[in-house]
């Protein structure tokens, strides 16, 4: 069975099917390596969980439950809030731009 090419269907069935599991293999480590968003979620939820020990320390317990709170709402649906981030970020540069031009 060392030919380059099989003779019989089932040799040919055997080979097709040996090459449909290699390619649905490669297909899942090729999606399991280019889904970032495990990656990122695991990026904010650290990050969250060093500004949330921080600010701990930093300010009484009320404020820290308030800001608990908002890392939980962030947790749960950071696409809007980094969105929003975004914008406002933007906003804020343009104003600054025109400031600067206008001096």
């Amino acid at each position: 069975m060392n030919r380059e090419f099989p003779d019989t269907p089932d040799e040919v069935r055997i080979d097709r099917d040996a090459t449909r599991a290699e390619l649905a293999q490669t297909l899942e480590s090729l999606e399991q390596k280019l889904d970032v968003r495990p990656k990122i979620k695991q990026g904010i939820d650290d990050r969250l969980d060093q500004a949330e020990a921080k600010v701990g320390t930093v300010v009484g317990e009320p404020t820290a439950a308030k800001f608990r709170q908002g890392a939980e709402t962030v947790r749960a649906n950071p696409v809007p809030v980094f969105a929003s981030l975004l914008g406002l970020i933007v906003v804020l540069r343009l104003i600054l731009r025109r400031r600067s031009h206008e001096d």
